[in-house]
Parts: structure tokens; sequence; C-alpha cells
């Protein structure tokens, strides 16, 4: 038995490989461990029907889009994310409500002792216990059931077939772009990568998929034709458009989008978030709602754009100030990066630029430079301070100056790279902060915290 008092003490005590680093080897990821720990807390899993999203980029906020609309449609809807930002109550959401701290420090008080018996249990067999992702995703669904949601949308940690919250059967099953990274985990093709996602497609339960590129595509219908999984992709039974916001802008401008599915003319939708990239994730979250209203859950085009309109999700192209603007993001590979890089030049106004850039040491770091640097004047290299997996700021500096004549300082600490960045930057210019979700929520709280006092450190993935 654990000596562990505070609840969110034995959380936070939990392997944790957000913050460690995934495993080289898949074997220390156990879904059977996963299935028991449910099964002794009643298959909360089982209340309510749920949308299952993977993808490389864009799960999250095609996640948060899909909840926001139900949530509007006045359909009940827990939504499970992460990582979280600067909080572990932001992972479980009912209705865009982050669960109350003394709730959630309930519920892991109540499945302590289940959690314990399985431990032991898992360590007379030679296992690891029950991991932080794999508690709070269990913890988010107990919160859901015991809450009477009507609908859930789970958003996969890392990849899915192994993934935590691939023990649930969905409604649907969905799939966002699929791109390079975590390659030592997931593999090193976008085949191999595309064949871990496509893990959370199940038997007979339809799937909507917004992969694209001909490898990864052949991997999605091959798992789909393979479990009798009716298939919706990209492309053939829903297309998009992307209107992007008149140029010259004097401000950041949302673009708008319309998307035909098989079933629904969707037109012109005011995207929430910022960049073309949304207009895809936005597609594929409309597809999914019309699969959903095939099952019997309808969602109207008014409840579509009150959802959206009401959306925030932040550190996705999130303006934080202005005069200078200044954006934070979570970019953390190559393809979030250029959807990044796009973004700045479509929907800002066209000034000169700073880039306060940190990022983690199982990224792609050159690739993720390789694509921002052209956007900028002037880069702040840093790193993040509540995670042991930070790049040495000397490093980033190193690949900048490889790669470019720009200015670039090197500022180990979040605030003081901040300080910097405005200092060096005009009035009328921009400043962005990204490479790391951890960056970004370090930044975010440096931003939130009130006028005059001293920088508390975000709880972070402990």
């Amino acid at each position: 038995m654990s000596e562990v008092s505070d609840p969110f003490d034995f959380l936070f005590g939990r392997l944790n490989y957000e913050r460690t680093g995934m495993p080289r080897s898949s074997s220390e990821l156990r879904l059977a461990r996963m299935r028991r720990l449910l099964r002794a807390l009643g298959d909360p899993q089982d209340a309510a029907p749920i949308v299952h999203v993977a993808g490389t980029k864009g799960k999250g906020s095609t996640s948060a889009l899909i909840a926001a609309a139900l949530t509007a449609n006045g359909t009940k809807t827990g939504l499970f994310s992460s990582p979280h930002l600067n909080a572990v109550e932001e992972r479980i959401r009912i209705d865009g409500k982050q669960i109350a701290t003394v709730d959630l420090a309930d519920l892991i008080n109540e499945i302590r002792p289940i959690l314990e018996r399985i431990d032991d249990d898992e360590a007379a067999r030679g296992h690891r216990p029950s991991t932080f992702f794999e508690v709070t995703t269990a913890l988010g669904l107990l919160h859901f059931a015991r809450a009477q949601a009507r609908a859930i949308v789970l958003e996969v940690g890392l990849g899915g077939r192994l993934d935590s919250t691939n023990a649930v059967r969905p409604a649907v099953s969905t799939l966002t772009n699929i791109s390079f990274d975590h390659t030592k985990q997931l593999g090193s093709t976008l085949a191999a990568i595309a064949g871990e996602k496509a893990g959370i497609v199940k038997r007979n339960r339809p799937v909507v998929s917004g992969v694209r590129g001909d490898e990864p595509k052949r991997v999605i219908e091959a798992a789909a034709l393979r479990r009798k999984a009716p298939l919706r992709a990209i492309d053939i039974d829903y297309f998009y458009e992307y209107i992007p916001p008149i140029q010259p802008l004097s401000r950041p401008a949302p673009g708008v989008v319309r998307v035909r599915t098989w079933r629904t003319a969707w037109d012109a939708i005011e995207l929430p978030l910022l960049g073309s990239h949304q207009a895809w994730n936005a597609a594929t979250a409309l597809a999914t709602l019309d699969v959903l209203g095939e099952l019997g859950i309808e969602v109207s085009a008014d409840s579509v754009r009150r959802g959206f309109a009401s959306l925030e999700w932040p550190a996705r192209v999130e303006v934080m100030g202005e005069s200078p603007w200044l954006v934070v993001d979570g970019a953390h590979n190559v393809a979030s990066a250029q959807a990044l890089a796009e973004t700045l030049g479509s929907n800002f106004p066209q000034t000169r630029r700073t880039l306060v850039f940190g990022a983690s040491k199982d990224k792609d770091v050159v690739g993720q430079l390789r694509e921002l640097l052209p956007m900028f004047d002037r880069v702040v290299a840093t790193r993040y301070l509540e995670n042991p997996r930070a790049v040495p700021p000397e490093e980033i500096a190193a690949i900048v100056r490889e790669f470019s004549a720009v200015d670039c300082r090197i500022v180990p600490e979040p605030e003081l790279a901040l300080e910097t960045a405005r200092a060096i930057t005009e009035a009328d210019s921009l400043i962005c902060v990204t490479g790391s979700i951890y960056l970004a929520a370090e930044v975010r709280a440096l931003l939130k915290r009130p006028i005059g006092t001293n920088v508390v450190p975000p709880i972070l993935l402990k």
C-alpha cells in the first residue's frame, strides 16, 4: 500500500511518459491493464457514445470543435484531452468547464484502493504499475459517467493502437492528419505511423478519415476494410473550401470554411481558430457530426456556428497581446511548424517578427526551425523549466545560426526571453512563442499572472 496521503501527489507520482519521454519498446504499454482498471470501475466508458480522435496533428482542435458543437446543440458532452497546460483539471471537461479540483481529488481517493490492488498484481507479474495517463483517462471517463454526459469526445494521447484510450469501443473513430512525430515509438514511415493510428478503427463501427497522402490513406482504407468499418474519407466523401481573410490585414483575422459532405452542405462557417489547417480540422469535425447524425445524434448548423464561435482553445496560434502582437503556439513537430508559418503569413499583418523558441529533446528541432526561420527577423533561443526534456538553448542557437543569418540571442529562462523579445520588437511588429507545448504553457502562465506578482511555476506534468 502507498504511504502517499495527498491525492494529487499520488497521481503525479505515477510514471508519466509526457515527462520522461515515451518508452522505446511498446511492450511497456499494456491495454489489458487499462481494461482491467475500467472493468473494476464499472466500465464507465460504456455510459455514453464516444467519438475517439487520433492523428499526428489536429486531433486536439478537431476534438474541441466536435465537443463545442455538441454542447451548443444541448448535448451534455465530456471532452478528454492532453496534455494539460497549467493544471491537470484541464484534461477533463464537461460542456467546456473543467472538472473542479475537489471533485478530481475525491475521484482519485475513490479509485486509489482499486489502483493499488491492480498495481500489486502487475508487480507480481513483473509489469509496471498504471501510468499517469492511464489513470487520468480512467478518471475522465468516470467523471463523465457520474455526470451523465450524453456524449464523450476522447482524444488519443499517442499513436492509437496501444494508447490507453483505445480500451473503449467508440460510436465513431475519427482520424486527422498523419505526419512524422514520435517515430521511435510509432515507426519511421508514414505507413507505419498510420498503422498505429488506425488501431482505433473498430469492427463494424464507422470511421471518418481526414488523412491525405497515398501511403497513409492506403493503410487507413485497408484497416477499415479488414474490420468492416464504414469509411468516410476526405476528398471522396467530404470536401472543404477555405476562404482566407482579405489582405492586407491590420490585425489577426480568422478565415471561413465551406464544407460539403455526403449528407450536408455546411455553408460559410467562420473558423474560431486561425489558419487554413483549421479548415481541414473543421471539415473532419463536421463529417464526424454527420456520422453522429446518422446514429441519431443530430447537430444543427446553428449549433455548429454557436459552438465554434464560443470555442476557446489555448496555445493554438493564440493571440495574447498586441503592440506588438504576441502569439503563443504549441507547435512541436515539422507539420505543425509548417502550419504555424503559413498562418502567420495569411492571418496576420505583414510586419517584422521575433521568434521565441524552445523545444524538446525527442523532437525534430532542425525540421521545425527550417520551416519557421524564413518567417522571422530575430530569434530568442530559450527553454522551458518545469520538465526535464528541454533542449539547451545553446543547441537551438547553433541550429539557428547554421540555417540563418538572423540575430539570435540565448536567454535560458522563459520570463527573461519574453522580456528580451519585447525589448527588441517594435510596437507594430509580432512576437511568436513556439516550439513546445511546455514552453507555451509556461509563457501563458507568465502572461496570465496578476501584475506585480512573482512568477509561480505552473503545475505542469509534475
